[in-house]
């Protein structure tokens, strides 16, 4: 695990993308009339798009996202600690302002609920049993 697992993520539910994704749906992008290139807003454009950045607020350390999956899976985490990588950067954070802004949702989903949901899902999917 590079950095030795104390990387930070702003780790998302898929339900949550997807309630997001649904959101911005219902919301068109409007073109900005105004725009003119490198000298506009660069958040906007003269075409109907808009890019959202739906992540979860709430960054996780990796090796707690890791502790978590093992809980829930019952099992113990076998794990190689290396440095960081090259390039590589320790933390990141999703910027929900714009999203919020414009149709007012943020992800709600804790890591520990969503990996509970994520393990029972793929259980069931792949008929798995626990052991």
């Amino acid at each position: 695990m590079f950095n030795h697992g104390k990387h930070k993520r702003s780790f998302t539910y898929v339900d949550d993308i997807v309630e997001g994704v649904i959101r911005t749906l219902d919301q068109p992008a409007t073109a900005n009339s105004e725009w003119e290139g490198m000298a506009s807003d660069p958040a906007t454009s003269n075409a109907q798009y808009r890019i959202f950045n739906i992540g979860s607020e709430r960054p996780v350390e990796l090796l707690r996202y890791i502790e978590v999956l093992a809980h829930r899976l019952g099992k113990k985490a076998a794990m190689e600690m290396l440095p960081l990588q090259a390039g590589d950067v320790p933390d990141t954070e999703a910027d929900l302002s714009v999203l919020i802004e414009s149709v007012g949702y943020r992800p709600i989903v804790w890591v520990e609920e969503g990996m509970r949901n994520f393990v029972r899902w793929y259980r069931d999917h792949y008929q798995v049993v626990e052991t």
